[in-house]
């Protein structure tokens, strides 16, 4: 009986021990789902309305994501917007050096998106 009894408070024991639990870090997922709806439907309008296509441009709008935050993102796509219309008071926003290196950059982490997913 007192080998049963060692046993069982040894068991009890390790039991008790409370285990290391290892936090896995994910990325940040800023990006709200009306944003990526957004972005994969314009994807799609460009590459096709297939299942196919559907998997590709999410692909591209998490591989966009992992680049470019979301707050820079919106930024960019404002002054894309902005810069598109005509006239001279956009002309700030086609031909000012920051807003350019920025759309630049969302430009760069597009064909990087592309060559991941497509």
């Amino acid at each position: 009986m007192t080998n049963a009894r060692q046993l069982i408070a040894a068991l009890t024991a390790v039991i008790a021990v409370p285990t290391a639990t290892v936090a896995v870090e994910l990325p940040q997922n800023d990006y709200p789902t009306s944003a990526r709806a957004d972005y994969v439907f314009a994807c799609m309008q460009t590459n096709g309305q297939t299942r196919d296509a559907l998997e590709r441009c999410s692909c591209s709008v998490d591989a966009v994501a992992a680049i470019i935050p979301y707050a820079e993102y919106e930024s960019t796509q404002t002054i894309m917007a902005v810069g598109q219309r005509p006239g001279d008071n956009a002309e700030i926003f086609r031909s000012y050096g920051p807003f350019k290196e920025q759309v630049k950059k969302l430009k760069t982490a597009q064909v990087e998106a592309e060559l991941r997913c497509f």
